[in-house]
C-alpha cells in the first residue's frame, strides 16, 4: 500500500465501522442522544466521555492487593533485638533535683489522724496539714455509725449509680444536703475533685460562652476544657473586670445565633483562700442573663453559721445560684463531691454527667458519714465555734507578727495561705522556684520543732500561667483544727513564725 492510499483506506474502515454501527439495536438512539447532548451541553459529554473511559481503564485493570506488603523480611531474632531497644516515651518528666529531695524528707503518719499524730519515725507531731477542721476524725460517735454502715452494706456498690449502684443511703445523703442548703434537689458523686470537672461538660458544649474568673482550681479549669466551649477570663474577684467581660460578650452575641452562657467561679479560692462578693456576682449574672455555676468545695462546711456556704454567710437566697458543687472529702471528712440544683439539673446529671454514669456509686460507708456530719453541723455548732477561735489565734501569732510573710485567705478560712510580702521578694529577688525551696525549708524546720504543715501545691504551669495567662504564687498552708487548745495553737503558731523568720533570713539575695 502507498502512502497516498493511507487516506482511502482510513475512510473506507470508517464507513464500514459506521455500517456496522448502525446495525445495532438502538445505535440510533444512542447517535441522537449524543448529538443533542454535545449540542445542548458540551461540558456534560466531556464527563461523560470521561467516566466511560474511567470504567474501562477499571474493569480492564489487573488486580492488587490493597495489603501493604514489608518487603523487608525480619528474622525472630531481629524483631527480638528491635524490641529490646525500644524505648517507650515517659508518661510525666523525669523528677528535678527539689522534687527527689522533697520526697526524701516526706513525712509519713502511721496510724489514724488527728490533731495528734505519729509519724513513722515514732515522733509524735501536731498536726496542721489535713482538714480535719471539726476533728471528726476522732469522733467516736461516727466511727460506730460507719462501722455499722460497712456491716450491713458491705464496702462499696460496685457499680455505677444508674445501673445496681443506687443505695438508700445515697437517696437519704442527697435529701439531707438540699434539705441542708435549701435546694429543690441533690446529686452526689464519688469523687470530688471529678464533680466540677463533669459538672461544666455536662451542661456546656462547643460554641457556648463561658465567663470565668482567672484563679479558679485545677478541677474547674478541666472542666472548661473538656466543655469545648469558648471561655473568656476576668481579673480575680474584680467586679468591674468582671462586669466588662460580660458587657463584651453580650455586645459580640447580639447578632449571632443564642447560645447558652455561664458564670463559673468559686465561692472560697483554693489557691488564694480569700471570698467572693456573692451579692454582686448574683446581680451581674441576673443583668446580664448568665446562669451561675458555684464551687463551693472549700466553703461548704466551713462559712455560714449551720456550715451551709456562703450564701448563708453573706445571705444570699440559694435559689439565684443555678447550680452549687460542693466536696464531702474536705471538712465534712468523707468522700465524694455533690451538687445541688434544680429537680431538671439534677435529673439531667444523672442520664449525660460522666462522673456519675461511669463511676461506681459512694460506698454506703461514706454517705452515711456525710449524712451524719451534716447533723452535727446543723445541731452542734460549738464545734465549728472552736475552730473559728483557733483561726483567730493563729492569724494573732502570724499575720500582724510576722515581717517575711502575709496571709491571703479570708479571716474565717481554716486553710490559711501565707505567701512572702511584696517588699521581701523585690529585695531578695526569688523567682518562683526559689520561693517554693524556701517554703519547703520552712515547712521542714517546723517538723524538726513538732509542727507539721505544708505548702500549696499548685496546678502544673502548662496550665496556669502559659494557657491562661494567671499563676498563684507559691504560699505555705496551714490548716486550723478545733481538736487542739488555744494555748496549743498558739504554740504552733509562734514555732511557724520563729520557723518563717529563721530560714527567711538564712537566705541571702
Amino acid at each position: 500500500m502507498s502512502v497516498h492510499e493511507v487516506p482511502t483506506w482510513f475512510s473506507d474502515l470508517g464507513t464500514e465501522l459506521t455500517l456496522l454501527f448502525q446495525k445495532l439495536p438502538g445505535s440510533s438512539i444512542f447517535l441522537r442522544y449524543i448529538k443533542a447532548s454535545y449540542q445542548d451541553d458540551p461540558v456534560r459529554s466531556a464527563v461523560e466521555l470521561f467516566l466511560v473511559l474511567f470504567a474501562l481503564r477499571y474493569l480492564l485493570a489487573s488486580s492488587y492487593s490493597t495489603q501493604k506488603k514489608n518487603n523487608l523480611a525480619l528474622t525472630d531474632k531481629e524483631i527480638d533485638e528491635l524490641v529490646d531497644e525500644w524505648v517507650p516515651e515517659p508518661l510525666v518528666a523525669p523528677p528535678t533535683v527539689f522534687e527527689e529531695q522533697e520526697n526524701d524528707k516526706r513525712p509519713v503518719i502511721s496510724g489514724a489522724t488527728g490533731p495528734k499524730c505519729k509519724l513513722a519515725n515514732g515522733r509524735t507531731v501536731t498536726n496542721l496539714a489535713s482538714y480535719n477542721y471539726y476533728n471528726f476524725l476522732s469522733s467516736e460517735t461516727l466511727k460506730e455509725k460507719a462501722i455499722q454502715t460497712l456491716r450491713t452494706y458491705g464496702v462499696g456498690p460496685c457499680g455505677p449509680p444508674g445501673f445496681y449502684g443506687t443505695q438508700d443511703v445515697h437517696i437519704k445523703t442527697e435529701a439531707d444536703i438540699a434539705s441542708h442548703l435549701g435546694t429543690p434537689a441533690c446529686i452526689i458523686y464519688a469523687q470530688a475533685f471529678s464533680t466540677i470537672s463533669s459538672v461544666i461538660p455536662t451542661f456546656s458544649k462547643r460554641g457556648d460562652i463561658i465567663v470565668a474568673d482567672k484563679a479558679v482550681n485545677y478541677s474547674i479549669r478541666k472542666g472548661l476544657q473538656i466543655s469545648r466551649s469558648t471561655v473568656r477570663w476576668y481579673e480575680h474577684n474584680d467586679m468591674a473586670d468582671l462586669e466588662r467581660v460580660l458587657t463584651q460578650v453580650v455586645k459580640e452575641q447580639a447578632r449571632k445565633p443564642l447560645t447558652r452562657r455561664f458564670l463559673v467561679t468559686e465561692a472560697l479560692f483554693e489557691d488564694i483562700g480569700d471570698i467572693i462578693d456573692l451579692p454582686k456576682i448574683v446581680e451581674l449574672k441576673e443583668r446580664y442573663k448568665f446562669r451561675l455555676i458555684l464551687d463551693e468545695t472549700w466553703s461548704y462546711g466551713v462559712l455560714g453559721r449551720t456550715g451551709r456556704g456562703i450564701t448563708e454567710r453573706q445571705n444570699v437566697d440559694v435559689g439565684s445560684v443555678d447550680m452549687l458543687i460542693g466536696s464531702l472529702a474536705g471538712p465534712l471528712c468523707t468522700a465524694g463531691g455533690f451538687c445541688a440544683a434544680g429537680a431538671v439539673a439534677v435529673e439531667h446529671q444523672r442520664i449525660n454527667s460522666p462522673s456519675y454514669t461511669y463511676s461506681a456509686a459512694l460506698p454506703a460507708m461514706m454517705a452515711t458519714t456525710a449524712s451524719e456530719t451534716i447533723t452535727l453541723l446543723q445541731t452542734n455548732p460549738e464545734v465549728m465555734n472552736q475552730c473559728r477561735e483557733n483561726i483567730k489565734s493563729m492569724w494573732a501569732q502570724l499575720d500582724p507578727r510576722s515581717e517575711w510573710m502575709y496571709c491571703t485567705s479570708f479571716i474565717e478560712n481554716p486553710m490559711m495561705l501565707l505567701q512572702f510580702k511584696p517588699e521581701v521578694l523585690s529585695a531578695r529577688k526569688w523567682n518562683v522556684q526559689e520561693q517554693e525551696a524556701v517554703l519547703q525549708e520552712i515547712v521542714d524546720e517546723c517538723l524538726v520543732n513538732g509542727v507539721l504543715v505544708t505548702r500549696r501545691k499548685g496546678m502544673p504551669r502548662s496550665v496556669s500561667a502559659k494557657d491562661f495567662g494567671f499563676e498563684c504564687m507559691p504560699s505555705l498552708k496551714i490548716c486550723i483544727t478545733g481538736g487542739l487548745s488555744k494555748k496549743e495553737i498558739e504554740k504552733a503558731g509562734i514555732i511557724i513564725r520563729h520557723a518563717i523568720t529563721k530560714i527567711t533570713r538564712s537566705k541571702k539575695s
